[in-house]
């Protein structure tokens, strides 16, 4: 019988150490140890037999053999389809679509011929056919397995041989050789990698769901991203019915791309034009409010940035940003006390992306300066205006990339006027229906936006 080995092993990272600790050396996190007790391996006795290492020049080249799976929205993220062999990786928090959205891929993929395979290690599969009830469609090729057992989980998927698979959720199903609860470190790091060895070898590709933890990461060790191929999460605020799908990484395409859905009575709906979403509710004439067309992957989106500076009772005033980064808005906050005189240091500033949706691209730099303006000094920026420029540490406006996509976004949903980087003027090769008014600096802007010469 093997030898019984006893060891710790981070929750968070996976580090493992022959006693307790009490705070990771890997990842620095407290109290995330807890015993794992594995056999230990015995050492093979002859070389397992596998292919012979191959000359790199010797390897025949193929293109990606991308499958898609009928989800505009969802081939988008994953960089054109689904790739044979590769392993996908959802994550989101409770509630928020990911079962809708892998049933109704496997649904399309199904009516073009693919056999697939749906295995659910947390609901029944009378559970699984209510849901695709609601969404419309009872597809006959899409095979539904309610298992948690890895072993039976790979009989059946030798036995059926399907094209894709999908494991809803991977923290559910366990080994039994390892003696570890399901969703342990060990059970994780088992079953992923049984998991992607078998979509290597037989070309089949896999999606896996996976639990988040309350920071919004996936739930067991930062390895389990590492061995997959793509790790997209499933954003959203249940407050507002769209979601955003957005890819961490991804080997097969871009991780720049977002997908955007918008949740209904039956299922996911894709949403083409998340400009006009995202600028719907949007009320002209109101202080604190200032349009930014932002780039995500190779689509321009219009989004509202909006700002409330209100005097503060506190020694320290508050600094809150929603959707952007809260540095950022410290950063230029201090720009904007030092280079053109606005008093916030007895203020709260408050920041929100409109809709909920985050930016981190520095081109929308220029409208938050002029939202927090606007609001101070309780002047509305101009509903026909857009603004897009960088700001730096000095008060100066820099160029940014993709300008001309930016304005012809803005042309397109009615807006006149844009307010751009003078170093971005260079980049327009061609007319635009809309008036283009460059700046050098924030104080540009602030005199020509709010008339203060």
């Amino acid at each position: 019988m093997a030898k019984i080995k006893t060891v710790y092993t981070c929750s968070f990272c996976g580090f493992q150490s022959p006693k307790w600790l009490g705070k990771c050396p890997d990842c620095d996190q407290w109290n995330s140890f807890y015993e794992e007790k594995n056999p230990a391996r015995k050492n093979a006795s002859k070389p397992a037999d596998g292919p012979a290492p191959l000359a790199l020049h010797t390897i025949a080249a193929q293109q990606d053999d991308r499958t898609p799976t009928g989800i505009s929205e969802l081939d988008r993220v994953l960089g054109g389809g689904l790739v044979k062999g590769a392993v996908v990786l959802i994550g989101g928090d409770p509630g928020i679509g990911k079962s809708t959205l892998v049933l109704q891929a496997l649904t399309k993929l199904s009516e073009t011929g693919h056999k697939v395979l749906y295995v659910s290690g947390e609901e029944s599969a009378r559970q699984i056919r209510m849901r695709a009830e609601r969404l419309g469609r009872l597809p006959e090729n899409v095979l539904i397995l309610a298992e948690t057992s890895l072993e039976q989980i790979d009989a059946h998927i030798n036995e059926c041989k399907p094209d894709m698979i999908v494991i809803d959720s991977v923290q559910t199903v366990y080994s039994p050789d390892l003696e570890s609860a399901p969703g342990s470190v060990s059970q994780l790091r088992e079953i992923s990698s049984h998991l992607i060895q078998h979509a290597k070898r037989t070309d089949t590709a896999t999606f896996l769901v996976g639990h988040v933890t309350k920071d919004g990461a996936i739930a067991g060790p930062r390895v389990l991203e590492h061995m997959v191929d793509t790790v997209l999460y499933f954003e959203g605020d249940r407050g507002h019915s769209y979601r955003i799908l957005r890819a961490v990484k991804n080997r097969f395409g871009s991780t720049d791309e977002i997908g955007i859905f918008e949740m209904s009575s039956s299922g996911l709906i894709e949403v083409t034009s998340p400009s006009e979403l995202f600028i719907s509710e949007r009320r002209n004439q109101t202080p604190g409010s200032a349009v930014v067309p932002s780039i995500e992957g190779t689509r321009p989106i219009l989004i509202e940035i909006q700002a409330l500076v209100a005097p503060s009772p506190l020694a320290m005033p508050r600094r809150t940003a929603i959707g952007i980064d809260q540095n950022k808005t410290s950063l230029l906050i201090a720009v904007l006390e030092k280079k053109i005189g606005v008093k916030l240091f007895n203020q709260d500033v408050f920041i929100n992306v409109a809709g909920g949706v985050r930016v981190n691209e520095p081109a929308v730099d220029l409208g938050i300066v002029a939202a927090i303006i606007s609001s101070r000094l309780d002047q509305q920026v101009p509903a026909d205006m857009v603004l897009c420029g960088e700001v730096g540490l000095t008060g100066e406006v820099r160029a940014v990339s993709q300008i001309s996509v930016r304005i012809n976004e803005a042309a397109r949903l009615g807006f006149k006027r844009c307010i751009l980087p003078e170093g971005s003027r260079k980049n327009i090769s061609e007319k635009h229906a809309i008036e283009c008014i460059s700046v050098t600096s924030i104080q540009d802007m602030v005199d020509y936006v709010f008339k203060l010469k």
